[in-house]
């Protein structure tokens, strides 16, 4: 071809075309959705199977774009710059570098881009059969890069993200449900089913010292009181205290044998777990061993707390209620514009709930009153935390059972100023 001539401008023309091609289908196979792809092949659409195969294999689809994009990139500069120097000599290099740049990114990146985002799917399709040609021929060059890129990955390995990650499908839910586009049931449920998996036994016990459960030596009506009081399904057995938990009694069987001699008779194997157990291997392990309730061990062999079946799937869906639960108000708000807070609350939930932060050890809000005291609190103590103001209304022996929680609003805040 020589300077001057049509060919070079043909040519030139011919490349920009095959760098929107190469732009194009990068940002295409990028976007696409392989759900949308596994659809169409198990149609039966050979090309939607082509397309899923290419971007399931994207590190050598994307080797193979770049290698194309860069060769007919500097070839299209080369050639311009020949064809802008026959016609403005010394000028010609600056003015072939201005003119190809603009050319480059107008119709080789950002229109091609834009226009295969928005079609994503219908793109991967219809170039799948050429992209698949192009990975076979660019073969030789593309082992040599994936070696190169194995190298570098292994002298700087990237970190774990899977926490990143994880933070990340959080806010595409949060951003979701403030979109309208879920609602705020559906984003519970889907935060829920993510968090699930960081969540272990001792997150979600019922603390030792809320046990309801049978010494092995009461009679059958002392235990039938019990059982009727409570209105529990299950009931534990323990024998001398309960660090000593010996079975598991369900209360069908119970009353469907109370012309039995003893407890022991209807006791169950119990099930004894760690605290760190998470709650996706305790669930695995609770259908495993066809039972409902399990023991949380503490280091020193002694009970920590239990958990049921029902607690876990609780942090999946929600409270689950029966007719025989009684609806307690982790907080509600009284008509002075005050809070009455349930102190066996989740600590994280009243910070939520208040919008405040701040490190402690406690996991309950009976626990944080007690770290913010310093003491075992009694009923009309107080103190105040931030803008809230908090009393204690309800005590029970060492236990906090209740809160008032009044939070200054910002215009009292402004008047007293």
């Amino acid at each position: 071809m020589e300077p001057g001539g049509i060919g070079i401008i043909l040519a030139l023309i011919v490349l920009l075309g095959l760098s929107a091609f190469f732009s194009s289908t990068e940002t295409a196979f990028s976007s696409v959705s392989h759900t949308r792809l596994k659809s169409r092949a198990k149609l039966g659409d050979r090309r939607a199977q082509l397309a899923l195969d290419l971007a399931e294999d994207y590190d050598r689809l994307l080797s193979t774009i770049l290698i194309g994009n860069n060769l007919v990139n500097i070839l299209a500069s080369s050639l311009a710059t020949v064809e802008f120097v026959f016609f403005f000599r010394d000028a010609g290099v600056t003015i072939s570098t201005v003119v190809m740049t603009v050319l480059v990114l107008i119709f080789g990146e950002i229109s091609p881009k834009t226009l295969a985002k928005d079609r994503a799917e219908q793109m991967t399709v219809a170039v799948a059969p050429l992209a698949r040609l192009l990975v076979k021929l660019f073969m030789p060059l593309n082992w040599i890069f994936m070696q190169w890129q194995r190298l570098l990955t292994r002298l700087f390995p990237a970190p774990d993200d899977r926490s990143m990650a994880e933070e990340e499908l959080l806010t595409i839910v949060d951003e979701a449900e403030q979109e309208g586009e879920i609602d705020e049931h559906e984003s519970d449920l889907i935060r829920s089913a993510i968090e699930f998996d960081d969540l272990s036994a001792e997150d979600i016990l019922t603390h030792r010292v809320d046990i309801v459960a049978l010494d092995v030596n009461m009679t059958m009506a002392e235990a039938e009181a019990v059982f009727r009081e409570n209105t529990f399904s299950r009931l534990p057995v323990y024998e001398e205290n309960i660090d000593d938990i010996v079975g598991i009694i369900h209360e069908k069987d119970f009353f469907n044998n109370r012309n039995a001699k003893s407890l022991r008779e209807l006791m169950h194997p119990p099930m004894f777990v760690t605290p760190g157990a998470k709650l996706s291997d305790l669930l695995r392990m609770l259908q495993k061993n066809k039972t409902h309730m399990a023991v949380v061990s503490d280091e020193y062999g002694g009970t920590m707390g239990l958990l049921t079946l029902e607690d876990i799937l609780e942090e999946l869906v929600g409270e689950i209620y029966d007719e025989h639960d009684e609806i307690v108000e982790e907080f509600k708000k009284l008509p002075d514009g005050s809070w009455q807070v349930d102190a066996g609350a989740e600590l994280e939930d009243m910070q939520e709930r208040f919008g405040f932060t701040g490190e402690s050890d406690a996991a309950t809000v009976s626990g944080w009153v007690v770290e913010q005291l310093g003491r075992i609190p009694a009923v009309g103590d107080s103190f105040t935390y931030g803008d809230l103001a908090v009393t204690v209304t309800q005590v029970e022996a060492t236990k906090v059972l209740e809160i008032n929680v009044r939070k200054d609003e910002p215009e009292k805040k402004d008047e007293a100023k």
